[in-house]
């Protein structure tokens, strides 16, 4: 279908396995000035073994398999750019969202969470909620892909995108709160691993990333775009997100089934009289 046709970019947001790269490389190899790849921040070390992370911070993250696949994804690329010039540039966002998202440690895109929080409902928080995190306004996170589009340095590079703003997930629950409206909700502490023993398809996101600090080194995006920074905090990108949402409530998907694992959950480690040591 693309016969002889050429390009100046090629951006890719929706590769997520080796095989996919792989079949990319084949089809772009020779005809792209600059191939774009969206992977992950997931791909550093879980823990983190040293903060603020920088892009040259050890890799590799034992516990989620998205986040093994979009490190072999990058691997491939390197190795094509190494040895057949293949003209890669790697990107790894981090918890970055839009309008139709409210950010959460269970499912951001989503509304069963912020939905628990408007009603009054309680919600759990992982551990001690005193876990830093760092939330990305989508826009702002696509003016510096925009900066790094078509830019010949950028290329055999690998950034991270992210916001400066870094805050435990307890002060971002209180901003989905003031965003919303409403006063926040009893938050019941839980223990990561005891989440994902009751819930064990929260462990790729919990233990495999959101448990853990994320906390970066903007640096190097600065350096290759400058004049970017994220512009918008995380209490104004979820003021945005609400007021679009309410604007448009059919794009508010309520998973029912994720209403009850947030109650199992919580029933779950009230039952134990918050020690895991009972439940065993």
């Amino acid at each position: 279908m693309l016969g002889s046709e050429e390009f100046d970019v090629v951006l890719n947001f929706i590769g997520f396995t080796p095989a996919e790269v792989e079949a990319d490389i084949g089809l772009f190899g020779g005809r792209v000035g600059q191939y774009l790849f969206i992977s992950s921040a997931t791909v550093y070390a879980k823990p983190p073994r040293v903060l603020p992370l920088t892009e040259e911070a050890p890799l590799g993250n034992p516990i989620w398999d998205y986040a093994q696949m979009k490190l072999d994804c990058e691997r491939r690329l390197q190795r094509a750019h190494a040895g057949q010039g293949f003209p890669a540039t790697i990107i790894r966002p981090s918890h970055t969202f839009g309008r139709r998202w409210i950010p959460n440690p269970v499912s951001s895109g989503n509304f069963a969470f912020p939905a628990r929080i408007e009603q009054g409902k309680p919600v759990f928080i992982p551990d001690d909620g005193s876990t830093l995190w760092t939330l990305t306004a989508a826009s702002d996170f696509a003016a510096a892909v925009a900066g790094l589009v078509g830019l010949d340095r950028a290329v055999g590079e690998a950034f991270h995108i992210t916001s400066d703003e870094a805050l435990p997930w307890s002060r971002i629950y209180e901003e989905i709160a003031g965003a919303l409206g409403v006063e926040l909700p009893p938050v019941v502490q839980v223990p990561s691993e005891f989440i994902c023993e009751v819930a064990p398809s929260l462990t790729g996101t919990l233990l495999g990333d959101k448990a853990h600090p994320a906390v970066f080194d903007n640096a190097k995006i600065k350096r290759f775009v400058p004049g970017w920074e994220c512009r918008k905090s995380v209490r104004e990108a979820l003021e945005e997100s609400v007021s679009w949402l309410r604007r448009h409530p059919a794009e508010r998907a309520v998973d029912p089934e994720l209403g009850e694992l947030i109650e199992r959950v919580i029933e779950r480690w009230r039952e134990c009289g918050g020690m895991r040591g009972r439940c065993r």
